[in-house]
């Protein structure tokens, strides 16, 4: 989609380049035979470039996993959302949410190199993806090789650009924005849970900075989602991402305008603007995020 969406999936997927390649200059409305249940027949009213400017605000689980490990917080397991019912995600909204809670989680076991772990995830990550027809733009043969292999973990965090754009393709050229529109709502749900618990065990001004930053980031995935309000079940989705959103009315961001500075960049220079931000979030508004992420959460899991 672009560049945020595509760190997104940074630490969690590969795809198939050499598989694909033939296929980028196909066309992807006919080439895969998708059942009428997972064609979005809604109007599109949010253009593509600004479809691109929310996702590309919205923060990935590289980052919020990388935050939590650089904080020395060890590894837990309690933290995942379990494996073991992937049965139950039974519907295309309950697979495409499952597609993001799993792949945050995957970067999650992946930035602490849980090997052991990562097969289940991959496995999981497969069958969502197969259910709404998206599995022929993943090689989860080369994934699980390299998931195995301590040494080749540096692989996963790097994506084939072009494949990750035939899939985005695939999926809006056949109505099916929405199912990516939920994908990155379970990415974000996810990682928002994964800083959550760890901040409620180990709290500490970078955690609470890193939740009420989620005040923009949620405005922009509200956005997002209520392209489709009109779907019950998004409808249902957005009114608990709205309990979160009321909790944030309390956080206040400020900015300081810094000033500009020339530095370069791949050989050219680059005008940077050094503003600062300044995130307010108290103590008890922050565990209210917490719990109510939480709630979110654990619903949607449950099913």
């Amino acid at each position: 989609m672009i560049k945020r969406l595509i760190y997104i999936f940074i630490l969690t997927l590969i795809f198939a380049s050499c598989k694909n390649d033939k296929k980028a200059d196909g066309d992807f409305s006919t080439e895969f035979n998708v059942p009428d249940s997972v064609i979005y027949e809604g109007d599109l009213e949010i253009s593509e470039s600004a479809m691109d400017e929310i996702v590309q605000n919205i923060s990935s689980p590289v980052e919020m996993a990388a935050l939590i490990k650089s904080l020395g917080v060890p590894f837990s397991k309690d933290y995942l959302a379990t494996t073991d019912y992937i049965d139950n995600y039974d519907t295309n909204f309950k697979k495409a949410l499952g597609l993001g809670i799993f792949g945050a989680d995957l970067g999650y076991l992946n930035m602490y190199n849980k090997t052991g772990s990562v097969i289940d995830y991959i496995s999981a990550i497969k069958t969502l993806a197969d259910g709404i027809r998206v599995g022929q733009f993943f090689d989860f043969t080369t994934l699980k090789r390299l998931a195995t292999n301590n040494q080749n973990l540096d692989s996963l965090m790097y994506i084939s650009v072009q494949n990750f754009n035939q899939m985005d393709r695939y999926l809006r050229e056949n109505n099916r924005s929405n199912l990516s529109s939920l994908i990155v709502a379970g990415v974000w749900i996810e990682g928002m849970y994964l800083v959550g618990e760890v901040a409620r065990k180990s709290p500490s001004a970078e955690l609470s900075e890193k939740i009420g930053e989620q005040k923009i980031i949620l405005s922009n995935l509200m956005i997002l989602l209520n392209n489709y309000e009109k779907d019950p079940k998004f409808k249902e989705l957005i009114e608990d991402l709205e309990e979160i959103q009321k909790l944030f009315k309390n956080v206040i961001i400020t900015y300081e305008k810094g000033e500009p500075e020339a530095v370069e960049e791949d050989g050219m220079l680059v005008i940077k603007q050094n503003d600062k931000q300044f995130i307010e979030i108290s103590d008890e508004i922050r565990n209210k995020i917490i719990n109510k992420t939480a709630d979110v959460r654990n619903k949607i899991i449950q099913l």
